[in-house]
């Protein structure tokens, strides 16, 4: 079970987390961006071919979807470990929305400083390594870089705002 939201990012109820995706129901996720000890580079990963969502992109954030109950500083801590193996100190940076044909959410992101070691949730994470934050820059707006797309919505979000 899920934490269901309305448009206004309040907690309305719980909902199955298939119903959310049958039905498209509002839902809350959170993405960490994990940048090294220096503050050059952003840890980025490829998705698993297995994902529900966006199979086999590339994402540099880790995250996934508020359970219930949960709150979101709860939620990126948790899917901070789960999918990297990390627990380091967590900076909230800002709340948007992302919605598109099959899913509409709330996002909380945060980012945090972490040298690792990472141990990738091998259900979620086919290969994961390090991305000079410049490089990044570039692939958040090349189309033809396979990022998925809340990643790259979002992700220019997060660099106008720290620009």
């Amino acid at each position: 079970m899920i934490n269901l939201y309305d448009e206004a990012a309040n907690v309305i109820g719980e909902v199955s987390r298939e119903r959310m995706r049958a039905e498209n129901l509002w839902h809350g996720c959170v993405l960490t961006v994990v940048f090294s000890g220096d503050g050059d580079r952003i840890y980025v990963h490829r998705r698993t071919d297995t994902k529900d969502i966006f199979p086999g992109l590339y994402d540099f954030s880790a995250g996934g979807v508020i359970d219930a109950g949960e709150t979101p500083d709860e939620a990126a801590v948790r899917e901070l470990r789960e999918e990297l193996g990390v627990e380091a100190p967590l900076t909230p940076l800002f709340r948007t929305t992302y919605v598109d044909e099959l899913t509409r959410y709330h996002a909380w992101v945060y980012e945090t400083r972490s040298d690792g070691p990472f141990t990738h949730q091998p259900e979620e994470v086919a290969w994961g390594g390090w991305m000079d934050v410049a490089e990044l820059r570039g692939k958040i707006e090349d189309p033809g870089w396979p990022l998925v797309p809340d990643g790259r919505a979002i992700g220019r979000e997060w660099l106008s705002r720290s620009a």
